[in-house]
């Protein structure tokens, strides 16, 4: 699943595909900025292939596209044919971007551009905003049991960068892991530590005078720093990669919040109805690996692979939606606001409402409530529980089964849910193609990364589901 689409935060939609070059490893590897240049040249590759296919029509006219002797009428089908019939020209394509853009970066900067450079290189003094640690000694900050914290916080932000780099320091003097993602629009971020750490942590950012969260902000679960593999700490367009301008689709636009004993109580008033209900949706707004795991009864959860493919198919399936309430919820809330923003911006529900808080919060109150199964999370223990229930299989035996371990490919970031039996037989792939494949490119050492999907689970999966 792609992290554009691996496991990193609900909010941040740092999925389960790292990114398209993350499969380029080779003897020598790409640095983590490089792996990101390379896959936005791989997309903006793709995209460009895909518009050189579109046929010219006029104003009132369907768009489709002509291939390979064929015509396709839907994105999803020439998104399809292009991936698995011409990804030796986008690699080829992909590579030319890619070594345009490094010989671009190696020219020397303009002075206008290299002034700003140095502006932006200047030293900040964020001093003012690190909490006085000198009474807790290093043992303090490191040792004992912890916790990951799960937040986000719309607000305006001057400069990020400086943010960016508060907190990357922050984080460092507190000895915690997780990703944080700063953007002009606020702040969204998942860091583990114990107890101590994380403590200050929420005192810091509650007394932040951008900021000004309360400790109920915070959504906590037991775990620590190693939770994660590192700390990440960047500088994004938007703080949830939905793909959405947030000019053009603010969180200003976000449905109404329900508390979660409200959100109870009207899931409750939909399950009592049953069939003769045909007047709400309730809509898991998450990734369907996610939703695989744990659900709430009788929700429509889209079988889609990351965030930024949700207004896809909101605008695929707007028929589902139209003249009913809505009642949208995901792991902490912040993929609500931007999804409950565009889905407003359709102008075809009746009502659109979100769960305040999302899964995190409503678990705490009702453990054993609507909600059934297990909760995803973006770090290393990929799911937390607060009932037994196991509503997924084993993907090759077909017991129950919902523990996540990552496809044993090295060129594939999928999940798998293979049991304890079947991983002893050797069932520790996504797919057999995608162990065969990856067994075979492991030997060639190939010079260039294998397409990012190319594997039995993803072909039978469409891109964006049309559930009408």
């Amino acid at each position: 699943m792609a992290a554009d689409d691996a496991p990193c935060l609900e909010f941040m939609d740092w999925e389960l595909d790292t990114s398209t070059c993350n499969g380029l490893r080779q003897e020598k590897q790409l640095s983590a900025s490089q792996r990101r240049c390379y896959s936005l040249c791989r997309r903006k590759s793709f995209a460009a292939f895909v518009a050189s296919k579109r046929e010219g029509s006029q104003e009132g006219e369907s768009t489709s596209w002509c291939c390979c002797g064929r015509t396709f009428k839907e994105h999803p089908a020439i998104h399809k044919h292009v991936a698995w019939t011409h990804d030796a020209e986008i690699q080829q394509l992909t590579r030319a971007t890619y070594e345009h853009l490094l010989s671009q970066l190696d020219k020397p900067e303009e002075p206008e551009t290299q002034q700003m450079n140095e502006r932006k290189a200047e030293p900040v003094d964020i001093s003012a905003w690190m909490p006085e640690t000198s009474h807790i000694s290093e043992e303090q900050l490191q040792n004992g049991p912890g916790k990951v914290l799960l937040y986000y916080h719309y607000c305006q932000v001057k400069d990020p960068h400086v943010i960016c780099a508060w907190q990357k320091a922050l984080c460092e003097k507190l000895h915690l892991t997780g990703k944080v993602r700063v953007a002009t629009e606020g702040i969204n971020g998942t860091v583990g530590g114990n107890n101590m750490a994380t403590d200050v942590y929420i005192d810091a950012m509650c007394s932040h005078p951008y900021f000004k969260m309360d400790k109920e902000d915070f959504k906590t679960s037991d775990g620590g720093a190693g939770c994660f593999k590192d700390l990440r700490v960047g500088v994004y367009k938007e703080i949830v990669p939905m793909g959405m301008d947030p000019d053009v689709v603010s969180h200003q636009l976000a449905g109404a919040h329900l508390e979660p004993e409200e959100f109870h109580k009207e899931v409750q008033a939909l399950l009592v109805k049953g069939d003769l209900c045909n007047d709400t949706v309730l809509l898991d707004c998450r990734n369907f690996y996610e939703s695989k795991i744990g659900q709430f009864t009788q929700c429509l959860a889209p079988s889609i692979r990351k965030f930024s493919y949700f207004p896809d198919y909101v605008d695929q399936n707007l028929e589902l939606f139209r003249d009913k309430k809505v009642l949208m919820y995901c792991t902490g809330g912040i993929r609500c606001e931007r999804g409950s923003a565009y889905l407003r911006s359709k102008d075809v529900c009746k009502e659109v409402y979100q769960l305040k808080g999302g899964i995190h919060k409503y678990l705490e109150q009702f453990p054993e409530g609507f909600y059934r199964g297990k909760l995803f999370v973006f770090d290393e223990r990929y799911a937390i529980s607060s009932n037994n229930d196991i509503i997924s299989d084993c993907r090759y035996c077909g017991c129950p089964w919902d523990q996540y371990k990552l496809c044993s490919t090295k060129l594939c970031c999928q999940l798998v849910l293979s049991c304890p039996g079947c991983r002893q037989d050797g069932c520790t792939a996504c797919c057999p193609t995608c162990q065969i494949k990856g067994h075979a490119q492991s030997k060639a050492s190939p010079t260039v990364p294998p397409h990012k999907e190319e594997c039995e689970c993803t072909e039978r999966r469409p891109r964006i589901p049309r559930d009408v």
